[in-house]
């Protein structure tokens, strides 16, 4: 196939039957499934290949890891000892002296750093919602592979009907 007629088959919208139900198209890197490709895959249960039962498996016991998500947010909680602007203060001379703890949440909007000062009774809460964001960014990564994974073999059982 030409490169050209693989793009434009990417790119192309085809018509789904009345009775079936529209889905989008998402482009991938072994073809394309199209809303008459899904619904004629939800339509006709085939064997599945022990893999493609692994995966789904996997798949639903990492989304019920959703049901015991808590609040998260992004960023990452600092806990700062400063010196201050007095000559004669001990914490010029000695780190062991420095004034704080102070907290802070550290977190990137649109490439820039933004720091907010957190009192010491919040800092616990936005540690333990910033280890839930980062646990959340690691499912949904899992899920992606997975999700990949079962697409691709399902493009293949697709392709060999």
């Amino acid at each position: 196939m030409k490169p050209a007629r693989i793009a434009r088959e990417r790119t192309q919208r085809r018509p789904a039957k009345e009775s079936e139900e529209r889905q989008l198209q998402w482009p991938c890197t072994d073809g394309i499934i199209t809303d008459s490709t899904m619904s004629r895959l939800r339509s006709n249960p085939t064997p599945s290949p022990p893999a493609l039962a692994k995966h789904a498996q996997r798949f639903q016991e990492l989304k019920r890891g959703f049901d015991q998500l808590e609040y998260f947010c992004k960023g990452t909680v600092l806990k700062r000892m400063t010196k201050c602007g007095k000559a004669y203060c001990a914490c010029r001379s000695d780190p062991k002296k420095r004034h704080g703890p102070y907290f802070e949440l550290t977190y990137k909007v649109d490439g820039k750093t933004v720091n907010v000062r957190l009192a010491p009774e919040a800092a616990p809460l936005y540690r333990a919602a910033s280890a839930q964001f980062r646990k959340l960014k690691t499912t949904l990564r899992r899920l992606e592979k997975i999700s990949q994974s079962v697409l691709k073999l399902q493009a293949k059982i697709a392709q060999s009907k």
